[in-house]
């Protein structure tokens, strides 16, 4: 066999790789989606508006926090981490799988749970609208809408460019972290 058949059967097995990912991040999204959205639209119908505003902040937290583990991981150096390895320490090996997929572990968490979260955020924003037009007999909405939209907007973006500069300068810690809870649901033990 030469480089040529080598080089192709590498590309095809990528290619197939990158396919079956691709449908394990739609189908994940999906199901992740539609469970977030069910439990937020039941929580947040039967709650007065500060809950309501409660659920949206903690949903925005989410995002951010996910963005932050994204980035984290992306930008480690995976070496810490085989010293911690040698001397058996709890998460090593899961923070060296999670450098090691970077690419998987940061489209999981930038784009699936913080795209989701960024979604799931606009409907909670809604449902607040609502809740604040019905509460203030107002006309319309567009001015309470316009408003909300601009908080969660701004709550967003702030959170998640704060959080990216963190994410740089600790990743050490914030993939220790990560790995440590994770190590807790066996992730890590091959």
């Amino acid at each position: 066999m030469d480089k040529t058949d080598g080089s192709t059967c590498k590309k095809k097995k990528k290619k197939k790789s990158n396919a079956s990912w691709i449908a394990l991040v739609v189908t994940m999204t999906f199901v992740i989606s539609i469970t977030m959205s069910f439990v937020t639209n039941s929580l947040t119908e039967n709650l007065n508006i500060v809950f309501a505003g409660l659920i949206l902040l903690s949903i925005i937290a989410v995002g951010i926090v996910f963005d932050i583990i994204g980035i984290a991981v992306t930008a480690a150096d995976e070496t810490p981490f085989h010293a911690l390895a040698s001397k058996k320490k709890k998460g090593a090996k899961a923070a060296i799988r999670l450098i090691r997929n970077a690419e998987k572990v940061s489209s999981f968490c930038n784009d699936v749970v913080g795209d989701i979260a960024g979604i799931i955020s606009g409907s909670t924003s809604a449902v607040i609208v609502i809740y604040i037009v019905n509460a203030f007999h107002t006309k319309s909405d567009i001015v309470p809408g316009m408003i909300v939209t601009a908080l969660v907007a701004a709550l967003t973006v702030g959170g998640k460019a704060m959080g990216k500069s963190l994410a740089i300068k600790k990743s050490y810690y914030i993939v220790h972290f990560a790995a440590n809870v994770l190590s807790l649901f066996g992730f890590g033990k091959k």
